[in-house]
């Protein structure tokens, strides 16, 4: 293993315990590869919200944050250009962008996403929320569906991947609803707030927990369909890869069922699942998969639906 592997299989140990659980699934290249294209990823959201690996949060100024953003433009392009890198998770980005040929859309697309956060965008509309979701986690699923060996001109699997990150991303609003708008930050569609009767600077307030349930759970609900059409992006994949999207799928989706079941207790402290429940959830993506690799390669795919996309 390289230094760059060692390192960003680190970052996800530390970063991310559902993603690092999936990444052990696949097989040693293509789990290098994931591992440093997450590292990538984590490494600019804890620039622009002056984070370390998701934690301990420090405030930034409007012309820092907006410093970092035009730097993290600049090395992005840098790295897609094949000049040198000295900063380790664009070192690693680069290797396996250039490797993996990932489209420089893909990963400006992701940036962009931060700079919404930095904008403070609002949200006004379900679409408007699943754009944000496509630019920091569907854009995701669909360099990491490259990375996995799909073609970037396969549009139709790139699609089921997207499709995954979006709902992995409306998921996590769900949970992390609370603590988002703490941060400042609301996810939610605004029209959806007004119908619930809650402020938009008001969101985080414990007397609107009820209220935010119902939220909560038409997010969850939204998810579901993308969560269906992306199992069947799993017969495009080689089966490791295939095992451990499924794998992934189960663990964020549990997540969401969890957030509803809580219901207006759902924010008393993060939604996460055991290690038990991990377990279970990998040996029932692995079967997922092999279904995906015995009878689904061998049957036409329903329609993905009349879905939002961006691609």
């Amino acid at each position: 293993m390289t230094d760059l592997a060692a390192t960003s299989r680190e970052t996800i140990q530390k970063g991310s315990q559902s993603f690092a659980a999936a990444a052990a699934l696949f097989d040693p290249k293509t789990r290098a590869d994931a591992e440093m294209l997450y590292a990538w990823c984590r490494h600019c959201d804890d620039v622009i919200d002056g984070q370390e690996l998701g934690h301990d949060r420090v405030t930034l100024s409007p012309a820092e944050v907006q410093a970092r953003l035009a730097e993290l433009y600049a090395k992005t392009r840098s790295a897609l250009a094949g000049e040198p890198q000295t900063d380790p998770a664009f070192a690693a980005f680069q290797a396996v962008a250039l490797r993996r040929r990932i489209p420089e859309a893909y990963a400006i697309d992701l940036i962009d996403g931060f700079a919404m956060d930095v904008a403070g965008r609002r949200y006004e509309t379900l679409e408007d929320t699943l754009d944000y979701c496509w630019h920091v986690a569907g854009v995701v699923g669909v360099m990491m569906a490259i990375v996995m060996g799909v073609s970037p001109n396969s549009l139709g699997v790139l699609r089921r991947a997207q499709d995954l990150g979006l709902a992995f991303q409306l998921t996590n609003i769900a949970r992390d609803i609370v603590e988002d708008a703490q941060n400042g930050r609301v996810y939610l569609p605004a029209q959806w707030l007004e119908r619930a009767g809650i402020p938009e600077d008001k969101v985080a307030d414990p007397k609107y927990r009820p209220a935010l349930a119902g939220l909560a759970w038409r997010l969850v609900e939204a998810a579901e369909p993308y969560y269906a059409s992306a199992r069947w992006g799993l017969a495009a994949l080689p089966f490791r890869s295939a095992w451990a999207v499924a794998a992934a799928r189960g663990v964020y989706r549990q997540i969401g069922i969890e957030v509803v079941k809580r219901s207006a207790q759902a924010w008393d402290q993060r939604v996460s699942t055991s290690g038990r429940q991990k377990a279970l959830l990998a040996a029932q993506g692995g079967l997922l998969a092999l279904r995906g690799a015995v009878l689904d390669r061998r049957r036409n795919k329903p329609p993905r639906g009349d879905m939002w996309s961006k691609i």
